[in-house]
């Protein structure tokens, strides 16, 4: 896949505004009743990255990073100021903060997700761009230690452990993550005058399936 493991400045994305689509194909029957079905399994998430820039040294590293990408070319990881832990706003991160799965004694491999419950519901997502130095990694109410006790792909999000967990076991999981995304437009468009003005870019960015 054509992906940079490179960051969207954290400076100019904090400020921008964006969050989660998703797409429901909704039939209203004769009778008035509907029908909602979804060809999505995960969300989408969109943001504006040009809300960020406030000087033209900011303008200039936007287009630093737009030229390096080559446009929409290459995805980047992007980090969304609104949801980017696996604990609450609020809270630090712990290695007990998501369970991530349950232990069969032969399956080594498994994805962080992170999963957002309302109500009696809840929707799990996949975590394909951990932040290196910030996963947690435990089992049961044991944290283990990376490099020996477990192994983690930053570009998937797959801890691998060195030995299977025994069955019955929660695997559990903290960490920080970002977003994989891309430009959702070729064209960068600025003016020194209007920004001097208040005017700001358009630049859309979009998630990228991993």
């Amino acid at each position: 896949m054509n992906f940079h493991e490179v960051r969207f400045p954290a400076s100019l994305s904090f400020g921008s505004i964006g969050g989660p689509e998703r797409r429901t194909d909704v039939v209203t029957l004769a009778n008035g009743f509907e029908e909602r079905n979804t060809p999505w399994a995960h969300s989408r998430r969109r943001y504006d990255a040009g809300l960020g820039m406030r000087s033209l040294d900011d303008v200039e590293t936007l287009i630093s990073f737009f030229e390096a990408r080559r446009g929409q070319m290459f995805g980047f990881r992007w980090k969304d100021w609104s949801d980017f832990k696996s604990s609450r706003a609020s809270a630090n991160i712990s290695f007990d903060d998501q369970v991530i799965g349950v232990g069969d004694g032969q399956v080594t491999d498994f994805p962080l997700i992170k999963t957002y419950r309302s109500g009696d519901f809840s929707y799990a997502r996949p975590i394909a761009k951990p932040v290196a130095g910030t996963v947690r990694i435990g089992i049961e109410q044991d944290e283990m230690r990376e490099t020996v006790d477990f192994d983690l792909d930053i570009s998937t999000g797959v801890v691998r452990f060195s030995s299977p967990p025994a069955e019955t076991m929660r695997i559990t999981a903290g960490f920080e993550f970002d977003v994989p995304v891309r430009f959702d437009t070729d064209r960068i468009q600025t003016s020194v005058a209007s920004f001097q003005a208040g005017d700001v870019p358009n630049v859309p960015v979009v998630e990228v399936r991993i």
